[in-house]
């Protein structure tokens, strides 16, 4: 991405100078936050989690409507490996943010414990809890076999019955004869957590259709796939008890800071990191320093500035520009922000810069 010419549309490269968007639209549009937590370089999984925690509260503070953490495994630079533990932190340290998962990765758990573990949350904290369903492992396949552990298990594709139960398990309604009937989740039976399907396929953009579930879409790393899945998910949608027309989010990598040249190098670190993970080697978040001394070859180099290409990096005018383009092409009716720098008060700026292009302030 060549810092110095026109804002491109990440997911399009293509530019945005000359076109026209509407950008009250963005001003419309409910903004929400997904941390991985991470961890840079030289600091620990107890400050990176702080870190998180500190965003949460003051990510509330400016007006974002909901905070998720991701399931990850055997990442060394994301510390949000229990979502369920960490959003119980989260929601007792604020008192307005919907707090929630993006995802839970349900093939590594138990329907029934996920029942229990967000009946918990949400009877805690009642009106306030998101769950974020996706079926991904949320790690490399060594990894996932030491979860799930078993080949039979890793391999097995039971998530839409596990995700059917999960849903039993909350309403306590089972249909006649099924096994699991005599089994209440305690707590979990009558919970109210909002869940969501998330996604980067169209496979779940379908399960998410037929269910009548709110979906969420992963376009922060899987931008070619967003408007096929968008388009296939209100096609196919059925209504629910719970939402009666299709409602779609979509997740999109951020980095705004007062210059489009400091928002790339901020940004860089986290294309560094992802493509380690890629290749296999994981490794905690490099600072912007150790990334502009990295030895790149020239496929790392190609891996790399695709990665920064389907993200929106820049100052305020370019955020918003690219933002409003992307909510013109996809029409979503929420944007989850995600945004990983090393200095966790560069993230913080980035949220807050923006909020104020946003207008949360004045919702």
């Amino acid at each position: 991405m060549d810092a110095t010419g026109p804002p491109t549309v990440a997911w399009k490269n293509e530019p945005v100078l000359w076109v026209a968007h509407d950008v009250t639209k963005l001003e419309n549009v409910p903004l929400s936050v997904l941390d991985l937590a991470p961890v840079p370089t030289g600091s620990s999984i107890g400050e990176a989690l702080r870190s998180t925690i500190a965003l949460a509260q003051r990510v509330e503070q400016l007006g974002f409507v909901r905070f998720w953490v991701a399931e990850h495994h055997n990442m060394p630079g994301i510390a949000s490996s229990s979502p369920a533990v960490l959003i119980g932190h989260i929601a007792e340290a604020t008192s307005t943010l919907r707090v929630g998962s993006g995802g839970v990765m349900l093939p590594n758990h138990s329907s029934l414990i996920v029942a229990e573990q967000f009946g918990m949350l949400d009877a805690l904290h009642p009106g306030r809890i998101d769950l974020g369903i996706g079926r991904a492992p949320g790690s490399d396949q060594l990894t996932a076999l030491a979860i799930r552990r078993s080949s039979e298990a890793l391999s097995a594709d039971d998530f839409p019955s596990q995700l059917t139960n999960l849903l039993h398990y909350f309403s306590n309604e089972w249909p006649a004869g099924h096994p699991f009937a005599a089994i209440t989740a305690v707590p979990g039976a009558g919970a109210k957590p909002d869940v969501w399907l998330l996604g980067s396929s169209d496979y779940s953009a379908q399960v998410a259709a037929m269910l009548g579930l709110p979906f969420a879409f992963a376009h922060h790393f899987s931008p070619a796939n967003t408007l096929p899945a968008l388009a296939l998910y209100r096609s196919l949608f059925q209504p629910s008890p719970t939402l009666d027309h299709p409602h779609a989010m979509i997740g999109v990598s951020v980095t705004c800071a007062p210059t489009d040249d400091e928002a790339l190098r901020l940004a860089a670190p986290a294309a560094l990191s992802f493509l380690r993970v890629r290749t296999g080697r994981p490794s905690t978040l490099p600072s912007p320093e150790e990334t502009a001394a990295y030895n790149y070859t020239p496929e790392e180099r190609a891996f790399v500035d695709n990665r920064i290409a389907t993200q929106v990096i820049g100052s305020p005018d370019t955020v918003r520009d690219q933002l409003t383009a992307l909510l013109d092409d996809t029409d979503a009716d929420e944007l989850m922000i995600t945004t990983t720098t090393f200095d966790p008060a560069d993230r913080t700026r980035s949220f807050e810069l923006v909020a104020e292009l946003a207008g949360l302030a004045s919702r």
